[in-house]
């Protein structure tokens, strides 16, 4: 069975010490021979809802504190960029370029995250269906000089899309899971279980129901996918970002073996 891969961590860098927790806290999972582990944490949360809202420490600060992560216990990175401009510093730290479901379509920061060596991981927009994400994919294979898209040639060059929902009416998303076996077409597809979890803002934050997490994740496992996306935190109730969506380490390690439970009983 090839090795599932998980993205985990949590939403923005806190702090220095409140990462080193979580990092801590995901040791486990990272030497799981089942699973193909990344770190996940964001230096900036540039689309918050309100100009209030907490965003991180920034590029050269969150750079710094990532590449210590990666020093002191051995993760490969993930972290987002939000303008083109990002994608060159970010890159010599991590191993995966996260590009942002609402800046999926641009194309100038697709075509610089595919010029880097790093793995490119597309997040579906809440606006788009999924036939749609070929031409994302589309962008940053042709920049690594491949002219067809499909998931052999997306695997090949590193090149995965991530599923997170769709916006339903003004206050809601729904997870067609039709989406998961539709974009597997173009590239290999990761289910972000958290942020699927999302109740879109109406006020200054963005809520969500992290009750519903396990449910979504175990779907996402019986229909089939390369892997998951899960932001986790020591104390959801405090985090400074996404809190209401996001698992506690606890949770994330039972909703793993759960997960496991399906791939085994389907033996997918």
């Amino acid at each position: 069975m090839e090795k599932l891969i998980i993205i985990a961590g949590p939403c923005v860098i806190e702090s220095r010490e409140s990462i080193f927790k979580v990092a801590e806290g995901l040791r486990k999972l990272s030497q799981d021979e089942r699973v193909d582990f990344y770190f996940k944490a964001s230096y900036d949360k540039a689309n918050r809802t309100s100009i209030d809202s907490f965003r991180g420490p920034g590029l050269e600060e969150g750079i710094k504190i990532l590449s210590e992560v990666k020093k002191e216990f051995g993760y490969r990175i993930v972290t987002d960029v939000h303008e083109s401009y990002q994608v060159e510093p970010v890159a010599k730290v991590a191993d995966v370029v996260q590009i942002p479901a609402f800046l999926c379509r641009q194309t100038d920061l697709l075509v610089a995250a595919g010029k880097t060596n790093a793995k490119v991981n597309i997040k579906k927009g809440q606006f788009l269906a999924a036939a749609s994400m070929k031409h994302p994919v589309a962008k940053v294979l042709q920049t690594r000089g491949e002219k067809t898209v499909s998931y052999e040639n997306s695997k090949k060059n590193g090149v995965w899309l991530c599923e997170r929902g769709n916006t339903f009416g003004y206050g809601a998303l729904v997870v067609d899971m039709k989406n998961l076996i539709a974009m597997r077409e173009y590239a290999p597809v990761l289910f972000d279980a958290t942020h699927s979890a999302q109740v879109p803002s109406t006020g200054e934050t963005t809520g969500g129901n992290s009750a519903l997490v396990p449910a979504l994740a175990r779907a996402a496992a019986a229909v089939g996918v390369d892997g998951f996306f899960f932001e986790t935190h020591f104390d959801p109730s405090c985090a400074l970002s996404d809190g209401p969506n996001m698992l506690t380490i606890e949770d994330l390690y039972k909703t793993i073996e759960q997960i496991f439970a399906i791939k085994t009983a389907l033996n997918i």
